[in-house]
């Protein structure tokens, strides 16, 4: 094609997606198309068709690569859908993230060319072999996929069920399909299910937000934004559908996998910025409860994996839709370490075809006793960890403890203080602590909350909640967690004015906040709030201790060498909150009271575990 038919296609592409959300967009001749035929590592031949078109109910067409079995038949569907490019490679357009993962698991290539990996979505050669069909999609909006972008919205998700209804009428599918994928990958998972489409067999979530309000966007009421600016500037707008000026290259053509170039104004004017959102829409209203799973409605079996160090993002969503979805078969699987480790890992992956080999190709392999939770123990003063199951989550023997704060001495105990005390901190500058020493070994796992009494100088306070272990030595133990390298033991936030819980929906061990209206503070007044923690797990010993600590901006350690350590090893990783717009100085850098005794009795509830039963 030459010069000015180029133009013409991008012309008229461009005119079709500044329409808007109505708008469809047909098969592109411009859009590349593969078919190649691929020998394994195990003998049997892939066939990778790239780009195959799928219509909507709109009529509008995304693209999907489509790896199935050259060997006639019918075959389970393993699929994701997200805009982070099915065509942009892993090991380019996410080297850092490559190298660590590299590794964590340096075994992850020995039985699969890693030609097909992408950031997030699962290794096709991995499944291929045996027996399945992998799919992975681009997002309307996103790499060769026209349309407007408009992310984890209602109409992705449906965009999401009419391709998961597409894969199971093809001639090669068995009528079954799983999704697998993590985080954004695990995200619509939660949404889509929802939907109830009819194909849909079965789905692992790998750590994905459940309640994209609560565990993405506003953490406790407060805007996590610099998370939302790093991730839509680095992330998506790289990949969005016409952008010429993107450094990811197709691996096939070596041009730009993002389809005929558009212009910098249809760019922006075909996309929506979930970061202008969080300024328009600090509530849980209408457009953010849309975005919200509706978790009743989810009846498809599920293997949810959450990540026991991931404050931020990773965490919450796996545990709220292991315990909200409605469906009867469902399994959470808690481990540790980077958010992709587990999921590349051998153990991972086998864990995955079990899973899917028992709901998709309905093999007798006794998952179905498969106890329906599995952790990490996680004992500082063991070299290794080891896994154990449970029945249920919260742990069916959870024994909840309160520990009182007293503020005269910076002391937890199971004991309130008889007399009244209170202490300042200011906001942004320094902190209150409060410490619990052991004396004997104990394990405290699952969900946790501080019922406090604050007051603060001006109309309202962020609180900013995290607990701190330090063993016999008085060195922190810290995690290797899915958004920082050396992630504090759980954390918790709350805005003072969002602190208006659902009270049928609270429990002494997780609030439950509307975030449907601002209830502002009179200055110099103590108020009750109550803050979720996020559920932890931790084995602790004689001589170690636990700091509760309390402060009016994010829990940032200092650390040597900025430059070096980046976001890495402060304890908060990206999900900081920080937004002057969002967090007015004259609100929010003031004085914070907090205070204990009888008659404002401050609390940390734990969720302890007996020993031995």
């Amino acid at each position: 094609m030459n010069s000015a038919g180029r133009f013409l296609v991008a012309l008229a592409v461009g005119v079709s997606l500044a329409w808007g959300a109505n708008a469809t967009a047909q098969p592109n001749d411009a859009v590349p198309h593969a078919h190649e035929e691929i020998m394994l590592k195990g003998g049997r031949t892939m066939i990778y068709d790239q780009n195959v078109a799928v219509t909507l109910r709109d009529g509008h067409v995304v693209y999907a690569n489509v790896f199935r079995p050259k060997q006639p038949g019918t075959y389970p569907v393993v699929m994701a859908q997200g805009p982070y490019g099915k065509d942009a490679t892993f090991q380019e357009a996410y080297a850092s993230g490559w190298a660590q993962l590299l590794k964590a698991n340096p075994e992850i290539c020995a039985q699969s060319s890693c030609r097909f990996i992408r950031w997030e979505h699962t290794d096709p050669e991995r499944w291929v072999g045996d027996g399945y069909v992998v799919i992975a999609l681009d997002v309307r909006g996103s790499g060769y996929s026209p349309g407007y972008l408009d992310l984890v919205s209602a109409r992705e998700a449906r965009d999401f069920y009419d391709a998961i209804e597409w894969a199971g009428n093809q001639p090669w599918s068995n009528g079954k399909v799983g999704l697998l994928g993590i985080s954004y990958m695990a995200i619509n998972q939660w949404q889509v299910a929802a939907l109830q489409p009819p194909h849909l067999a079965a789905m692992i979530p790998w750590e994905g937000a459940s309640d994209l309000y609560r565990e993405a966007l506003f953490h406790g009421g407060i805007e996590s934004n610099l998370f939302l600016q790093l991730w839509f500037k680095g992330q998506i707008l790289p990949n969005q559908n016409g952008n010429a000026h993107t450094a990811y290259k197709d691996p096939g053509t070596g041009l730009p996998p993002t389809g005929p170039a558009l212009s910098d104004d249809l760019l922006k004017a075909n996309r929506a910025s979930l970061v202008d959102s969080a300024h328009e829409h600090p509530l849980l209203d209408g457009y953010n409860q849309e975005r919200n799973a509706v978790l009743s409605r989810i009846r498809t079996p599920f293997l949810s994996a959450g990540n026991l160090s991931a404050a931020g993002l990773h965490g919450r969503g796996n545990y709220e839709g292991f315990v909200r979805a409605s469906s009867k078969e469902k399994w959470l699987f808690l481990h540790t370490g980077t958010h992709d480790d587990s999921f590349y890992s051998d153990e991972g992956i086998a864990l995955q075809h079990k899973f899917f080999d028992h709901y998709l190709k309905g093999t007798d392999n006794k998952w179905e006793k498969t106890p329906a939770v599995s952790l990490v123990e996680r004992d500082p003063a063991r070299a290794t960890w080891t896994t154990r199951t449970e029945q249920a989550w919260p742990l069916a023997r959870t024994r909840y403890v309160s520990y009182h704060l007293d503020a005269k001495d910076h002391l937890l105990s199971t004991e309130p203080p008889k007399a009244d005390a209170s202490v300042t901190f200011d906001a942004g500058k320094t902190a209150a602590l409060f410490d619990l020493s052991f004396d004997r070994t104990m394990e405290f796992t699952g969900p946790l909350a501080a019922h406090l009494w604050v007051g603060s100088s001006t109309t309202d306070a962020d609180l900013f909640v995290t607990l701190q272990l330090f063993d016999d030595k008085g060195r922190e133990v810290t995690f290797l967690g899915a958004s920082d390298a050396a992630s504090p033991l759980a954390q918790g936030w709350l805005r003072a004015s969002r602190r208006k819980l659902v009270v049928e929906r609270s429990k002494p061990y997780q609030p439950w906040y509307a975030f449907d209206e601002i209830q502002k503070l009179t200055p110099g007044q103590l108020y009750p709030v109550d803050v979720e923690i996020w559920p932890t797990s931790i084995i602790v010993h004689p001589g170690y201790k636990l700091t509760l600590r309390i402060e009016g901006a994010d829990f940032q350690r200092p650390v040597s060498d900025p430059a070096a350590n980046g976001f890495g090893k402060r304890g908060s990783g990206v999900f900081l909150h920080d937004d002057p717009v969002d967090r007015p100085q004259a609100e929010f850098a003031g004085v914070t009271t907090v205070a204990s005794g009888a008659a404002h009795d401050s609390f940390l509830v734990l969720p302890m575990i007996p020993r031995g039963e």
